[in-house]
């Protein structure tokens, strides 16, 4: 008798109409073929389920589909980029990749010294993007990272974000509006805003002009989703103030794109040194944001007028991430409570953020239990 031992994890042989009758296709239910990829088959006979290429191929509007899902991923797409790569330079086997590929992989990042979180993140991102029932085990790669954790006390350390709180904030977009360019009525606006709505530097540029509801004291955003509530809109309402000006720097903005027929679609937009519109984006860079602005644009505004406002930090980098970071220091600072913080930043209820990086550290600025020691006469 021909047989072959199979686990249950690995794709099981099965029937499927072929032109070669010495050939069977290991596939099974799971499979997925896009359009032109040849079914895979080995030598021999054996019975199963008599799948056809209709039960296995997707159409070229689904494969397109999913095509633009993973474009739209950039952290995914850079994980995968460097790891079949790696597999590339190593004759490796990159999709579906071996449980023995997985861990060595995992092993090469820890020798380049990136930090455990990166790690992590990168190691998920590339077993998840594994076909169904071909993931590999992870267990050996885990081992790998907790010895590596305890050895390397600096790959644990995470930098945070340098807070552009309030008085850095009005530096910057007073920076941005002094000559009076589209460009910097555009980054003022784009600031206070995400400020304001204490938003991941995605949601704030991920926002179309019908998501906006401008009032004479406030702007009411509607969220279809964000990183915590993925199947759950939002209202967000968020009060204007003198020293912020979100309505006014908003508002010229969004009259700015209007004198170009601009009504709808993204908020914040690339622009040509003219002031006008870069509405052709979308070929010149073949980005799939389309007219959305990036979100690397966002951290090299944020660094420029940062810079050109002539601030300077504590050590700790300026990038997009400092705007949310500010709005919640600055919250921490007048004694918000970590509720309070956590609903205004959307956090996921009960997440430690709010008083671990926020509450904790502003409460530590405003004490200090050398106070109460006398001062030495010597001196005073």
């Amino acid at each position: 008798m021909d047989a072959e031992i199979v686990g249950d994890t690995l794709l099981l042989p099965a029937r499927v109409a072929s032109p070669a009758a010495s050939s069977r296709a290991l596939v099974d239910q799971h499979t997925v073929l896009r359009p032109g990829e040849d079914i895979p088959t080995a030598d021999g006979n054996t019975a199963g389920p008599a799948y056809t290429e209709r039960d296995l191929y997707i159409s070229d509007d689904t494969a397109r589909a999913l095509d633009d899902v993973d474009a739209q991923s950039g952290p995914r797409r850079t994980a995968l980029r460097g790891f079949e790569q790696w597999c590339a330079e190593h004759g490796r086997v990159a999709r579906p990749c071996t449980t023995a590929t997985f861990t060595e992989y995992g092993r090469h990042l820890m020798r380049k010294q990136l930090k455990v979180s990166t790690i992590k993140n990168y190691m998920s991102l590339i077993r998840t993007s594994m076909p169904p029932g071909q993931q590999p085990d992870h267990s050996l790669y885990l081992r790998l990272l907790r010895d590596y954790r305890t050895g390397n006390k600096r790959a644990v350390r995470k930098k945070q974000a340098f807070p552009i709180t309030l008085p850095y904030l009005v530096a910057m977009m007073e920076k941005a509006e002094e000559d009076g360019r589209p460009i910097g009525w555009r980054d003022a606006a784009l600031f206070a805003l995400a400020y304001r709505f204490l938003g991941r530097s995605s949601e704030g540029v991920d926002l179309e002009i019908e998501d906006l509801t401008v009032l004479d004291d406030r702007v009411v955003v509607w969220l279809a989703k964000d990183k915590t509530h993925q199947d759950e809109e939002q209202t967000v309402i968020l009060h204007d103030r003198p020293d912020l000006q979100l309505v006014p720097r908003l508002r010229r903005w969004l009259e700015h794109l209007a004198s170009q027929g601009i009504t709808t679609g993204p908020v914040f937009r690339h622009l040509h040194k003219n002031g006008t519109v870069a509405t052709t984006f979308r070929t010149e860079i073949a980005t799939v944001r389309g007219d959305h602005l990036r979100t690397q644009t966002i951290n090299a505004r944020v660094k420029h007028w940062f810079k050109a406002a002539g601030l300077v930090t504590d050590g700790r980098p300026v990038s997009s991430q400092g705007l949310r970071a500010g709005g919640a220091t600055d919250l921490a600072a007048a004694d918000a409570t970590d509720e309070e913080i956590q609903e205004a930043g959307r956090w996921k209820k009960g997440s430690p953020i709010p008083r671990t990086v926020y509450v904790r550290p502003a409460q530590a600025a405003k004490t200090d239990p050398f106070a109460k020691v006398p001062l030495h006469p010597r001196i005073y």
